[in-house]
């Protein structure tokens, strides 16, 4: 088996993998040219005011923290595009659906932090303090989850994949809309 896409290690979804490398090639070629649609899940702190968006802003990657990967908004980082729509809203925290038009290391979570509303658990690009009050109520997970991804078969036929959300990610979206 060939893995596909990746997913960050604390996010929870939809893999997709194959068995034949011409599959594999003309997966990655979907997903290069943007023929792959992918719908994600996201937890995010506060109160989402600001309705349906596109975030477009360009990301780099020119830090390094403890040899890991870290992105910044750049206008010297590569074209980036996510859509965001609100799905349910409370003072303390908000349920979005995200729809990466790019697939850039770590987007939609810096992205998402970069518009002011990082991702409830997410240890890299949230507030600490406010990971750890949240925390304390239940959330103690990165609050993403790839929800469905979709493309064209080899015969042309539309092929979708589904994950539910799984149960720590309901229940730190309980303890969040519980805190509001």
């Amino acid at each position: 088996l060939s893995l596909v896409h990746r997913l960050d290690r604390e996010t929870s979804g939809v893999l997709v993998l194959t068995k034949r490398r011409s599959e594999l090639r003309r997966l990655h070629e979907a997903f290069r040219e943007g023929r792959v649609s992918k719908v994600y899940q996201a937890l995010v702190v506060g109160h989402w005011s600001l309705g349906t968006i596109d975030i477009d802003a360009p990301l780099a990657v020119n830090e390094r923290r403890g040899g890991e990967r870290h992105v910044v908004v750049s206008k010297a980082g590569k074209a980036s595009l996510t859509k965001v729509m609100p799905t349910e809203m409370r003072k303390a925290g908000s349920l979005v659906t995200v729809h990466p038009q790019t697939g850039r290391t770590h987007q939609i979570r810096v992205h998402l932090q970069h518009r002011g509303h990082p991702i409830v658990g997410d240890s890299r690009y949230g507030d600490p303090d406010d990971n750890r009050r949240l925390k304390r109520l239940g959330a103690g997970r990165l609050c993403l989850h790839a929800q469905s991804i979709a493309f064209a078969d080899e015969h042309g036929g539309e092929r979708m994949f589904t994950a539910p959300l799984p149960e720590d990610f309901e229940t730190a979206m309980d303890a969040v809309f519980r805190a509001s």
